[in-house]
């Protein structure tokens, strides 16, 4: 309901609202007429801010580099991520991505406010334990987390409904119902409280969507322009997948062993610092800036680009009324079309190169503001194909190349995330749910193109970091049926026995670094019965060998006191003689009294013991196995036949068995094989080989060899 002055080339701002974001343009303002001063300061305030939070991230908590949602997608999987999350992450996190944001380069605040959010929740968790003990359990804290990433996209977008949708799609694979109401209600709150503080701040009047419309709602669109959206969604989702392909490619050349990444690595400041004089150049104002928008910081790329206006119509005119920073994109002398789409390719690959930068970075905003840039220009050509509007009903409607924007950019970035709730974010963040049904069309289209092309950033991300992280399994792979525990599982199996002595025990825990060790009945019978705990292990051998424990042995023992007492008595002429061999003795005593404690057996009743660890049997297929490592976020399971302990199965087993279920596929028929042959020969062994195979797999092609 404002009204803006036309722009005028200089941007006044009083010294008392001035944002870091703002300080660019400011500057470029005030220093208008000297265009040396201008190129220096828009070049070197980004460049001391990035290199600052670059700077600032590697020596607190380099943790606290990148998005933060790979992470959290991992550890929600029940993977434990050392000093993830932890108060060094979160003042480096907070301070890194404020310098990174008042840079006004293109990165983006989402998945940083996701990590910001999730180390807000693990805090109180490890405090409110010491009140409750309930938030000791492993299965609360991942609760917590997951409404935390709820509230995280809420806070960023001031979208609760959008943000618990989000939250859901992008971090868990099965959603635990018990948490759909509880990240609402923090999800809300958390929204309530962003917004209460715009108006405190007097950046809103009141509470209302962080960037409002004002789209008619009597007749938004017509049939006739479904094609057009339908275009965008489909062109979209082949863009978001190009923008996470190159945005690997950037991190995988980075990382390659060449002399270039070992000098970057040795200078760490290098990279960001030419990364970000690159971009400040291009976007420069007076320079190439001018020719795409350079001068408009994020916030006003996303206003600019959903307003009402039809730029087509106005440009080569005098600016109307009300126009306000919309005027930037109106260049005298080159076309809108032009600008738009220079203002699409540039920034897109200075976003993903951004992206890739050592800060606290996400890439929603940004590839949320090109894909309102992409809509714009398909709007804008869709005005200009129909320049007197739309006939309906006797009343002529014009084109809103906004509602385009709109689209688009939920369309770019449901592509990029693999995420159809980004139609809700955007409508949350709108204000207007006038194209919420087109929107959904466009979503939807954009997300089946791009998950047939590429994964989503996230999971390229994961695999480019080679996090821990268990990979959906692909539709249409039936060999997942025929793949059963048995051929992917560890047969050789680190295990206590009831008969198990502190000796076996000490070297059991020395030779392996596992969290939990089964516990069987005899080395004979292998039954199964219970876990225990590394940590419990630790603490109870070393309570067994401890010093306190050997003096009240010692003192409980007749012939122990004697020992000790016959070294009370000696002669002052040999004292230094005698001390020694006191020393000698003591020693020899303690090395002997461990040696028989060592060969003790070890008594099973003091040491807490889990009764019942998940469990599966020789012939559960690879599709079970993987639903229930995802749904229970188990990190292993024992494998067992009538209770006997066979093997186990770890997350690594079942994650490197992915890759290699579409090299078995079903051959039907079977012609190769004589019919009695087959007969005998299960069906699910009749498999076509496509080599190589790994070790695991080969065992069971024995017979498919001689089919």
């Amino acid at each position: 309901g404002r009204t803006h002055k036309p722009h005028t080339g200089r941007v006044r701002i009083k010294p008392t609202t001035i944002r870091c974001a703002a300080v660019p343009p400011w500057m470029h303002g005030e220093l208008q007429g000297n265009v040396l001063l201008q190129y220096l300061a828009w070049v070197t305030y980004p460049m001391v801010l990035i290199m600052f939070a670059s700077l600032f991230c590697h020596l607190v908590a380099p943790q606290s580099i990148g998005s933060g949602i790979p992470e959290l997608k991992t550890i929600l999987r029940g993977v434990v991520l050392k000093e993830y999350l932890t108060l060094k992450a979160f003042v480096a996190k907070v301070i890194g991505l404020t310098a990174g944001l008042g840079s006004g380069m293109p990165v983006g605040k989402e998945g940083p406010f996701v990590h910001i959010a999730s180390i807000c929740a693990a805090v109180l968790s490890k405090i409110m334990s010491i009140f409750s003990g309930v938030y000791e359990n492993s299965a609360h804290n991942q609760d917590l987390l997951v409404c935390a990433c709820a509230v995280g996209v809420a806070t960023c977008f001031a979208a609760p409904v959008g943000g618990v949708l989000f939250s859901i799609e992008v971090t868990s694979t099965y959603f635990a119902v018990r948490n759909y109401w509880r990240g609402y209600f923090a999800a809300t709150f958390s929204a309530f409280i962003f917004r209460v503080l715009s108006v405190w701040n007097k950046d809103a009047v009141t509470i209302t969507a962080l960037f409002r419309t004002n789209f008619r709602m009597e007749f938004p669109f017509d049939l006739q322009e479904l094609p057009a959206f339908a275009i965008i969604g489909i062109s979209c989702g082949f863009l978001g997948a190009f923008f996470v392909f190159l945005n690997r490619q950037v991190v995988l050349v980075m990382r390659r062993q060449t002399a270039l990444t070992r000098f970057l690595t040795k200078h760490r400041l290098i990279y960001p610092a030419v990364v970000t004089l690159v971009i400040a150049t291009l976007t420069f104002p007076p320079g190439f800036g001018q020719f795409m928008a350079g001068e408009l910081m994020p916030r006003e790329c996303i206003t600019s680009l959903f307003d009402n206006f039809t730029w087509t119509k106005i440009w080569g005119s005098p600016p109307p009324p009300g126009l306000g920073r919309s005027a930037v994109w109106l260049h005298p002398q080159v076309n809108v079309f032009i600008i738009l789409l220079l203002f699409f390719v540039m920034k897109f690959w200075m976003s993903a190169v951004s992206t890739t930068m050592p800060i606290p970075s996400g890439a929603f905003m940004p590839v949320f503001i090109l894909g309102a840039a992409f809509g714009r220009l398909v709007g804008e050509i869709m005005a200009t194909l129909f320049p007197n509007g739309i006939l309906f009903d006797g009343i002529v409607y014009r084109i809103l190349p906004g509602g385009y924007a709109v689209i688009g950019a939920a369309a770019m970035t449901g592509a990029v995330t693999h995420t159809v709730s980004t139609a809700v974010i955007c409508f949350e963040l709108t204000g207007q749910i006038s194209h919420i049904l087109p929107m959904m069309v466009a979503v939807i289209l954009a997300n089946m193109v791009a998950q047939g092309l590429q994964p989503s950033l996230y999971d390229s991300i994961i695999q480019v970091k080679k996090l821990p992280y268990l990979p959906e399994l692909g539709f249409g792979h039936f060999s997942k049926y025929n793949i059963f525990v048995e051929d992917i599982m560890v047969r050789k199996v680190k295990f206590l026995s009831s008969q198990s002595t502190y000796r076996e025990l000490n070297n059991l825990l020395k030779s392996t670094s596992l969290k939990t060790i089964p516990l069987v009945d005899s080395k004979e019978s292998m039954i199964l019965l219970g876990s225990i705990e590394r940590s419990e292990l630790l603490a109870f051998c070393d309570w067994w060998l401890s010093a306190e424990r050997r003096i009240l042995s010692q003192r409980q023992g007749p012939a122990s006191r004697e020992s000790w007492e016959s070294f009370a008595y000696v002669d002052e002429e040999g004292a230094e003689e005698s001390e020694e061999k006191v020393c000698d003795a003591l020693g020899n005593g303690i090395k002997a009294w461990e040696e028989a404690e060592l060969d003790k057996q070890i008594d099973i009743d003091q040491i807490r013991i889990d009764p019942s660890p998940f469990q599966l049997v020789e012939r559960t297929s690879l599709h079970k196995t993987h639903t229930l490592f995802s749904l229970l976020g188990l990190s292993h399971a024992y494998v067992t036949s009538i209770g006997k302990l066979v093997g186990v199965v770890a997350l690594k087993e079942v994650r490197r068995a992915i890759p290699h279920v579409a090299l078995l596929r079903p051959r039907s028929p079977c012609s190769a094989v004589p019919s009695h042959a087959c007969a005998a020969v299960p069906r699910a062994l009749c498999l076509s080989i496509t080599l190589p195979l790994p070790s695991f797999l080969l065992r069971r092609s024995v017979l498919l060899h001689r089919c």
